[in-house]
């Protein structure tokens, strides 16, 4: 019996980078630019990129609403850094036109760890992932500034902002785990899709 097919967003952002993840694990994949391409995958990750560019273009490309009905019915889904802000139920400094899904009951800001040159490393203990610690790299990254009763944080920085959550069939992080080469973080999405 055939596995699910995971779908990267591929309007913007880090999307070969998924892709090659998918690749490495074995996993069928397909990038998603259109409702006909979303019809075919069972899950669907949201790359790092550009937030509001990323919300645009889904408007653009009409497919905001068929993506939102089927979050909505319960489609897995994993947002990295941007992918993050597009699936939370609040970004608190949005721009006036940017939309989010709603998928994920947290409060995201943008950039909050600061510009590029802010950029920084950490090894972080993911809950699920009890082995190793997993090398996270965070590129103008959102924080995580109010977390719902049905989220469960996975990991935090050292001072205490959560960078990973879940609740239900969704999973976030503010960090980029497409561009470190241990791809526990695609497979414990891989796990929770196949469930």
């Amino acid at each position: 019996m055939p596995g699910p097919v995971v779908g990267v967003l591929a309007l913007q952002g880090a999307v070969g980078l998924h892709s090659h993840a998918l690749t490495r694990l074995g996993v069928e994949h397909l990038e998603v630019r259109n409702a006909r391409d979303l019809a075919a995958v069972d899950a669907l990750i949201f790359p790092g990129g550009e937030s509001t560019a990323m919300s645009k273009l889904l408007t653009i490309n009409a497919l905001f609403e068929p993506v939102a009905a089927r979050l909505e019915a319960g489609m897995p889904a994993f947002g990295t850094c941007a992918g993050m802000i597009l699936l939370a139920a609040n970004v608190i400094d949005g721009r006036a036109d940017q939309r989010s899904f709603g998928a994920i009951d947290i409060d995201v800001r943008r950039n909050a760890f600061g510009r590029q040159i802010d950029s920084f490393e950490a090894d972080l203990d993911v809950i699920g992932l009890p082995e190793a610690p997993v090398h996270a790299v965070f590129i103008r990254a959102p924080i995580v500034e109010r977390v719902g009763p049905g989220v469960e944080i996975l990991a935090a920085v050292d001072n205490g902002w959560p960078v990973a959550c879940r609740q239900g069939n969704v999973m976030v992080t503010s960090f980029h785990p497409e561009l470190e080469p241990d791809l526990r973080m695609h497979e414990l999405f891989v796990r929770q899709v196949a469930a």
